[in-house]
C-alpha cells in the first residue's frame, strides 16, 4: 500500500491529499496487470471505471475506416476514463500497453465517491477533462482535415473521370481520323474540281465550323432516325453503300437530303462518295474538337470548384458567397448524391456576402449535407434554403429521413457522441460544426427533427470578421 500511496502523491490530482485520504482511495482502487500488447481499453466501450497509470507505458490508437491510427503515447501518471463517465460517452480510442504496465482503478461508484470526498481532485480532473477535449479537439481537427481532403479527392476523382475518359478517347480518335481524312484530301486534289465546285465547298466548311459553334440541335431519338434513314436511303440510291456510317454524321449537323441534293448537283456521281466520306470526317473531327474543348472546359471548372472550395491561394479569412460556397460542396459531394438523392434549392435572391473562415465554413457544409445523405439511405430530398435575417445570414439544410432520435438529438454536439460503427467516425464532426459556427464566428446553430423532417440551421452574422477572435485573424 505504502508504495502505491507514494506513487499518487507524485501525480498532480491527488498531490494535495493527506497519507489519511490516500490510503482511503488505496483501499477503495482495484488493480490491474498489463503485459505488453494487452489492452486496457477498447474504442467503443461503455464508460465504467477511472483509471491511473501507476508504472508503465500505454498507447491510444483510433480506428478510422479500416486502419488503426496512432494518437499518443502516455507513461506513469497518466490518468483516464474520468472523462467517459462525466460526459457519459463511450471510450473514443483503444488504449493499449506498450511494455508491463501497473493499473490502479475505482468503479462508477467509488469514483463518484471520490468526488464527493475530495473536491480538490474533483476541480482538478475537471481541468484535465476540459484539456484533454482540447487536445483531442485539435487531434480531431486535424482528422476532419484531412476527412474533408478525402472528400475531395473521392468528389474529384469521380468527377473528373468522365471528362478526362472523354479526352483522352476524343483524342485518340481524332489522331485516327487525322489518318483517314488525310488519304482522302490527297483524293480531293486529283479530281480537279473546277471554281464553282470549290466554292461550293468552302462554303459547307464555314457553313459547319459556324454549326459547330452554335448550340446543337436537340432532337428526339424518333426524328433523328428517320433523318438518318431518309439520308441512307438517299445515298444507297445514289450507289454509296456504307450510308449507315456516314448518316449520323450528316444529321447531328442539321444535314439532310435537300443539301445531299445540292451536293449531287455540284459534284459528279462517280466523284460523289469520295467527297461524302471526307465531308463525314471533318464533321466528325469538328465534333471532336468540340468534345474536346468541353471536356477541357469541364476539367477547369472542376479545379476551380476545388479551388473555391478549398477557398485555395487566398487567406484564411476572406468575402464569402454562401451560395457559391454551398454550390462547390455540392459539387464535391454529388457523387454520393447520384443514387437516388436530389438537392432543392430554395436560395434568396439577394443573399449578403460575409467576412469569415471560408474553408471552415466549407467543412460545416460538408458535415451537415454528409450526415444528412447517410442518413437518408440514398433516397429522398435535400432542401437547403437561404434566408436574410437582419444582420444574419441563415443556412437551413433539410432532409427527409427518419430523423434523429429524441433521446440523443441534445446530444449530438457532444464530443465524442456518436452513433455510428466504430471506425466510422470519430464523433467530433459536428462538435467540430458547433465549434466553427459558434466559437469562431460568433453564429449559431439550431437542429429540429422529427420523422421525414430534420432540419439544421447556422445563422452567421454578416459581419463575422469584427466578431471573430483575435488570434484567427491576424
Amino acid at each position: 500500500m505504502n508504495t502505491t500511496i507514494e506513487a499518487l502523491q507524485k501525480i498532480s490530482i491527488f498531490s494535495k491529499l493527506n497519507n489519511a485520504q490516500l490510503s482511503w482511495l488505496v483501499k477503495r482502487g482495484c488493480y490491474i496487470c498489463l503485459r505488453s500488447g494487452e489492452y486496457l481499453k477498447g474504442e467503443g466501450d461503455l464508460p465504467g471505471n477511472f483509471y491511473v497509470l501507476l508504472e508503465g507505458e500505454v498507447k491510444f490508437t483510433k480506428k478510422v475506416g479500416l486502419a488503426e491510427r496512432y494518437v499518443m503515447t502516455v507513461g506513469p501518471g497518466t490518468f483516464v476514463g474520468h472523462e467517459l463517465i462525466l460526459l457519459d460517452s463511450p471510450c473514443f480510442a483503444s488504449v493499449q500497453a506498450i511494455k508491463h504496465s501497473h493499473v490502479i482503478f475505482w468503479d462508477n461508484d467509488a469514483f463518484w465517491q471520490m468526488l464527493r470526498r475530495f473536491p480538490a481532485i474533483a476541480r482538478e480532473l475537471l481541468t484535465a477533462t476540459a484539456q484533454r477535449v482540447e487536445i483531442l479537439e485539435a487531434v480531431s481537427s486535424h482528422h476532419e482535415k484531412l476527412m474533408a481532403l478525402g472528400t475531395l479527392a473521392a468528389g474529384l476523382a469521380h468527377e473528373i473521370n468522365n471528362p478526362a475518359a472523354a479526352l483522352s478517347r476524343g483524342a485518340k480518335q481524332l489522331d485516327q481520323l487525322f489518318k483517314e481524312i488525310s488519304v482522302l484530301s490527297l483524293r480531293l486534289t486529283q479530281m480537279e474540281l473546277s471554281q464553282s465546285q470549290l466554292a461550293f465547298l468552302k462554303n459547307f466548311i464555314s457553313h459547319t465550323i459556324e454549326q459547330a459553334e452554335n448550340t446543337p440541335m436537340l432532337l428526339d431519338s424518333l426524328v433523328t432516325s428517320d433523318r438518318e434513314e431518309a439520308v441512307i436511303n438517299w445515298l444507297r440510291a445514289h450507289g454509296i453503300d456504307n450510308g449507315w456510317r456516314i448518316a449520323p454524321a450528316f444529321v447531328e449537323k442539321d444535314l439532310d437530303t435537300s443539301w445531299l441534293d445540292q451536293m449531287a448537283q455540284k459534284i459528279p456521281i462517280h466523284q460523289l462518295d469520295d467527297l461524302l466520306c471526307w465531308a463525314e470526317q471533318l464533321l466528325t473531327g469538328i465534333g471532336l474538337l468540340d468534345q474536346i474543348k468541353k471536356s477541357s472546359i469541364q476539367i477547369s471548372d472542376l479545379v476551380g470548384t476545388v479551388k473555391d472550395y478549398s477557398y485555395m491561394d487566398r487567406s484564411p479569412v476572406q468575402d464569402i458567397d454562401i451560395h457559391q460556397a454551398i454550390e462547390s460542396t455540392l459539387t464535391i459531394l454529388s457523387y454520393k448524391l447520384k443514387g437516388g438523392i436530389s438537392v432543392r434549392r430554395l436560395y434568396a435572391p439577394k443573399l449578403p456576402i460575409i467576412r469569415g473562415l471560408g474553408s471552415e465554413l466549407n467543412q460545416v457544409w460538408t458535415n451537415i449535407i454528409d450526415n444528412a445523405i447517410q442518413a437518408m439511405d440514398n433516397k429522398g430530398e435535400i432542401t437547403i434554403r437561404t434566408v436574410c435575417e437582419g444582420s444574419c445570414v441563415m443556412v437551413e439544410i433539410a432532409d427527409d429521413g427518419p430523423g434523429i432520435p429524441a433521446n440523443i438529438k441534445d446530444r449530438i454536439f457532444e464530443p465524442f457522441f456518436t452513433t455510428k460503427d466504430v471506425g466510422a467516425g470519430m464523433g467530433m464532426g459536428l462538435m467540430n460544426t458547433y465549434n466553427i459556427v459558434v466559437e469562431k464566428h460568433k453564429g449559431d446553430i439550431k437542429v429540429f427533427s422529427k420523422p421525414g423532417d430534420t432540419r439544421f440551421q447556422v445563422r452567421l452574422p454578416s459581419d463575422s470578421l469584427k466578431r471573430l477572435k483575435p488570434a484567427l485573424v491576424r
